[in-house]
């Protein structure tokens, strides 16, 4: 066995500070069990509830957090770091998710009749199927879990959650208001848990869809995992969406709005903007304005109301970035503004602008979760689409232009992602399909599509 001693305990740091906040042990194998059969139990009588009886329980869930917002909201931004303002702003969406499945669930898993070639009648139902396994990031605590637990338990199913260790308290505090707003026992559990505690969850037998918001090395080995046991999946993975500036953009709007998409939640967003794909007729004066801008930002404490950003979420995050930068500058990039580590206690980054980007460096090749934007010129709208383009992800992206038909045109004949974001920065959108393409993962959640992720399509075939 070696000498090895696995760690039974782990530590949550408040970013802003580097202060501890509280120590949490893993699950021992028989309270996992535990929990499994469990969530197995409660889902065999959930299944059998009508939509609106769960409707009545998932909106009780939307009132209860809106009820505990303000604590939520200051555990999310001491656990993470991100803006009070912004973490409140979570919870309404939260809050609106419930609201909008418990009022839609019935009308999108609705049976539907279809006449068959011999005369019969056809009957197509959706049904739920079983416990559903979330893994789910720190960068929106809240929202991350909410989005995938909450159109499954409308759907019938039942939830478990591995959280991000760093946010483990927001688990906590989720799992306590669900259970307050009167769901059954068992429904959403939250799991304590280790990678390999968690890839022996995957292979359990009771446990029958996976679900994972990650980076792309995740989701390809979850994405195996699930595979190889034969479970269906949905990967939301990362991406460095590219927001395309034309020459006929509202210039003031464009900067503005990309700096916000290229900061909101500390710059750490899967759908952030990422690369600034500005063409040439217009690239020196949207990278002036681009630079003062965010040489303006306020960084500092994410409780006071005057702060633009917060500090990153953790140590090796911000590390892991800084070396990003740095290699990215070693490659041929020119450092615009930021990119210095500084002094004193908590996990802060400046807003950091690099230009000359191109293929070879980290800021155009992956994916750089914090407050740093990649600048890159093209020579016109053709170019900048082909840039844009030009990236093994494919979450979102966005076009800035004041003709919004032909960016429309581009957006559904050209852009290769998921999701398409014109004249503004991608937020999500209870009633609008999330999710991306490529390395970004496949699968998607909202708008209805989320809830048909995770049942059985059933056919019944009626003799004439």
């Amino acid at each position: 066995m070696g000498t090895t001693t696995k760690k039974n305990t782990f530590k949550t740091i408040n970013p802003t500070n580097g202060k501890e906040i509280e120590t949490y042990n893993y699950f021992t194998d028989e309270e996992i069990e535990s929990t499994l059969k469990k969530s197995h139990n409660a889902f065999i009588d959930w299944k059998t509830k009508s939509f609106e009886d769960r409707g009545k329980i998932i909106k009780a869930i939307g009132k209860e957090l809106k009820n505990h917002k303000s604590e939520l909201a200051e555990l999310m931004t001491d656990e993470m770091g991100k803006l009070l303002k912004q973490s409140k702003q979570e919870v309404d969406l939260c809050a609106g998710i419930c609201d909008y499945s418990a009022d839609n669930a019935a009308e999108f898993l609705k049976n539907e009749e279809r006449e068959l070639q011999d005369g019969g009648k056809g009957i197509i139902t959706y049904s739920p199927i079983g416990i559903i396994y979330g893994i789910q990031p720190w960068n929106y605590p809240a929202y991350q879990v909410i989005r995938y637990s909450i159109t499954n338990l409308m759907a019938g199913n039942s939830v478990l959650l591995k959280h991000a260790s760093n946010v483990t308290g927001t688990a906590k505090l989720l799992e306590s208001i669900f259970k307050k707003a009167g769901l059954p026992e068992g429904l959403f559990s939250v799991l304590i848990i280790d990678h390999d505690q968690s890839n022996d969850i995957i292979k359990h037998e009771l446990v029958r869809g996976v679900t994972l918001t990650g980076s792309p090395d995740a989701g390809k080995a979850i994405g195996e995992k699930a595979g190889k046991e034969l479970k269906k999946s949905v990967l939301e993975l990362g991406s460095n969406d590219a927001y395309i500036v034309l020459e006929d953009a509202d210039l003031e709007l464009a900067v503005k709005t990309c700096v916000q998409g290229r900061i909101y939640n500390n710059g750490e967003t899967c759908i952030a903007a990422k690369r600034f794909v500005v063409v040439d007729a217009i690239y020196d004066d949207f990278r002036d304005a681009f630079v003062k801008a965010m040489k303006d930002l306020k960084v500092g404490d994410p409780t006071d109301k005057e702060t633009d950003m917060g500090p990153m979420a953790r140590k090796d995050l911000r590390e892991t970035l800084h070396e990003q930068v740095e290699k990215s500058i070693k490659n041929g990039a020119k450092l615009l503004c930021g990119g210095e580590i500084p002094d004193g206690e908590g996990f802060y980054y400046p807003a950091t602008v690099l230009e000359s980007v191109s293929s070879g460096q980290p800021a155009y090749d992956d994916e750089l979760f914090g407050p740093v934007a990649a600048l890159i010129k093209a020579k016109d709208e053709e170019d900048a689409m082909r840039i844009a383009n030009d990236s093994r992800f494919g979450l979102g992206g966005g076009i800035f232009s004041k003709d919004d038909k032909r960016a429309i045109e581009l957006a559904e004949k050209h852009f290769d992602t998921g999701m398409v974001f014109i004249n503004k920065f991608g937020l999500a959108e209870p009633n609008m399909p999330f999710g991306g393409v490529k390395d970004s993962g496949f699968g998607r959640e909202h708008g209805g599509f989320g809830m048909k992720e995770f049942v059985n399509t059933k056919s019944i075939m009626v003799a004439k």
